[in-house]
């Protein structure tokens, strides 16, 4: 080759070089751009008698300063951050709602309590009576409020469920269209590889791992494979394999993800496997923070109205009747979920009925039967709490019985105990002369009674043997044999209860099973003395009952008798304020991790201006080097061509 042709080969290495700096420089603010470095190789030799003699320089390729270890720790950490990032969003508004003092529950459970305690001051006062059904009001008002604005997170969680599998499908089939387009432009090898294409592919899968966790394999002829979970295909190749989004087998209300299949059928996608981006921060954020949120909000509820109504059953009201429900009673809400094998939902009508408040958790729960047995399983992680041959009772405070038709094998049931039940109580009177202040049952000492024997006032047990309008019972009557050390009880009841002055002056209760009462005696009575149990005819003023419906307000009755309505209440919002903070802290660490592996990531395929700037001063050079020879070797060409005209 001639030194013509050796200078010209610098100069197109030159250019080539200067030309792929330029294109570093002016993409030096791309996002996701990826520096490029043109690859300088030897052309090979020519062999003489004298030797190999060189014959310039060529472009071998132009290739990226890529990593794809480094790539991938990117993914990893940005995922995570998205993920974690959607969390802290969606829980911070329910950790708001819940603190805040203006409209969460607290205020509201203590008002209503306030209404009771004036009605305990003053049990036949119309308006105490109409201050305590204004603040139960209130506090019905409450709970639907927090209920309605929890059901509103949940649709637009509902709704971004929708939406982010859309922009999974519509980011799949642009990968797929690129691994086409880089498929045709590398043909000639992997040699030669389409730089700005691969950057534009990577920066969609980039944004697609923003929405969920993927992991790819690259084949040989330059596409991509992407996969999620535990490697389900979202694209192979050229083909793409749709995402949906549809109400799941396991509760209608709400979406499950699913994989669509070549032959059209869609396979639901368990949502352990779903993890990472925003997605999966979404369905995490659905499943661990509101499910049980709005559980805990409706067990509060349910509490309060079962606990409630029983004491208020137990009091009388203005008219001297037996009072009736304060709260509309809540039920369980049931769904009749589809047969896997069928896709046909079961024809039989269960009831739940709640059984025991202090056993209720914040679980739903799924109910299957297989021809031969019962299974009721948490739905939250398939934890098994009963199986047997009949409906489950009375497990973790809840009861199941068939209403109609016939449960057939593989028949299937979501059992939501406390779900809606914020959203459903209801205060069930509206008159002032129904609230049942007073007590049902009133004692009389006789004044020729000897002793120092005393009885309490008493209190029912329950309603039986307790006649709903007055007189409530018969006139029983206590009276004391020294002889035997007992009481014997006559008029409307029958029997004897020992009583030992001696050792019980203290105080002895007893308690009669029809009816259902209960009263203690104290002191020393002497023998004959009297005591009778009549019915509390005419009583308005009485405020027995009213003050053990104000005493629920300190007593223990959720979360296996040891949390009150606001310990309870206080425990939901203290959880949701605790994870709120940990997936806040769990962002920010993720934050500065994706900093770190970009900064890594960065160091390598970064475009660096002053590297930059100094490559062009070489290439420059070597450019003008180039000329140089070319002009040294025009010079001599024509200085032989001059020797030959001589």
């Amino acid at each position: 080759m001639s030194l013509l042709s050796i200078g010209l080969t610098g100069l197109n290495a030159a250019q080539a070089g200067l030309s792929t700096t330029g294109h570093n420089i002016t993409n030096a603010g791309a996002t996701g751009y990826t520096r490029q470095q043109a690859i300088q190789g030897t052309n090979t030799p020519m062999f003489t008698g004298a030797g190999f003699f060189g014959q310039g320089t060529r472009i071998e390729t132009v290739r990226r300063m890529y990593d794809q270890f480094l790539e991938n720790q990117v993914l990893a950490a940005d995922t995570s951050r998205a993920e974690l990032e959607t969390y802290s969003y969606e829980i911070n508004q329910i950790d708001n709602l819940l603190a805040d003092e203006t409209v969460g529950l607290s205020p509201s459970l203590q008002d209503f309590f306030k209404g009771i305690q004036e009605v305990a001051a003053n049990a036949a006062s119309v308006p105490s009576r109409q201050s305590m059904l204004s603040s139960s009001e209130a506090l019905v008002s409450r709970f639907q409020s927090l209920y309605t604005r929890m059901e509103d997170i949940r649709h637009g969680v509902e709704s971004q469920i929708a939406q982010t599998v859309t922009d999974i499908n519509a980011l799949a089939g642009q990968i797929a269209q690129l691994n086409q387009q880089i498929v045709t432009a590398q043909v000639a090898g992997p040699g030669v590889p389409a730089n700005d294409l691969l950057d534009k592919r990577n920066n969609l899968i980039a944004e697609l791992n923003r929405q969920v966790r993927v992991s790819t394999t690259t084949e040989a002829d330059g596409s991509v494979n992407v996969f999620i979970g535990t490697g389900q295909p979202l694209v192979v190749n050229t083909d793409t394999f749709t995402l949906t989004a549809s109400p799941s087998t396991d509760d209608i209300s709400r979406l499950a993800v699913g994989l669509r299949m070549p032959n059209g059928t869609a396979v639901a996608l368990p949502e352990s496997l779903v993890t990472g981006g925003n997605l999966g921060g979404l369905l995490k954020f659905r499943s661990e923070s509101l499910d049980k949120a709005q559980n805990a909000m409706g067990r509060i509820a349910v509490g309060l109205t079962e606990t409630f109504n029983a004491q208020h059953r137990l009091g009388q009201d203005l008219d001297g009747n037996m009072g009736g429900n304060y709260f509309v009673p809540l039920t369980p809400r049931v769904q009749n979920l589809p047969d896997p094998g069928t896709g046909v939902p079961s024809t039989a009508t269960i009831t739940a009925s709640i059984t025991s408040v202090s056993a209720l958790t914040t679980q739903d729960y799924l109910l299957s039967y297989d021809g031969t047995n019962y299974q009721l399983r948490h739905q939250s992680n398939g934890a098994i709490v009963y199986s047997g041959a009949t409906l489950p009772t009375n497990v973790e405070g809840i009861s199941v019985s068939l209403a109609a038709g016939t449960i057939n094998a593989g028949d299937r049931f979501l059992i939501q105990p406390t779900r809606a039940a914020a959203g459903a109580i209801e205060v069930a009177i509206k008159d002032t002369r129904l609230v049942a202040a007073g007590a049902p049952i009133r004692t009389v000492t006789a004044n020729t009674n000897s002793g120092s024997g005393s009885i309490t006032q008493g209190t029912v047990v329950s309603n039986t043997g307790i006649a709903g309008t007055a007189p409530h019972i018969g006139n029983i009557t206590v009276t004391f044999d020294s002889a035997t050390n007992q009481f014997v009880l006559g008029g409307a009841a029958a029997g004897t209860l020992a009583y030992n002055p001696a050792t019980e002056s203290s105080g002895k209760t007893f308690t009669l099973a029809s009816p259902n009462i209960s009263f203690r005696i104290a002191g020393a009575p002497g023998n004959g003395d009297v005591f009778t149990i009549t019915s509390n005819d005419g009583g308005v003023s009485d405020n027995r009952n009213a003050v053990a419906l104000g005493q629920l307000q300190s007593t223990k009755t959720l979360i296996g008798g040891g949390a009150s309505y606001e310990f309870a209440y206080s425990q939901l919002v203290g959880d949701v304020g605790s994870k709120a903070r940990e997936v806040k802290v769990g962002a920010e660490a993720q934050e500065a991790l994706l900093e770190q592996a970009k900064s890594a990531q960065q160091s390598v395929s970064g475009v660096n201006l002053d590297e930059e700037a100094a490559n062009l001063v070489r290439f420059q050079q070597a450019y003008q080097a180039s000329a140089r020879v070319m002009n040294t070797a025009n010079t001599l060409f024509n200085e032989i061509l001059g020797i030959a005209r001589g």
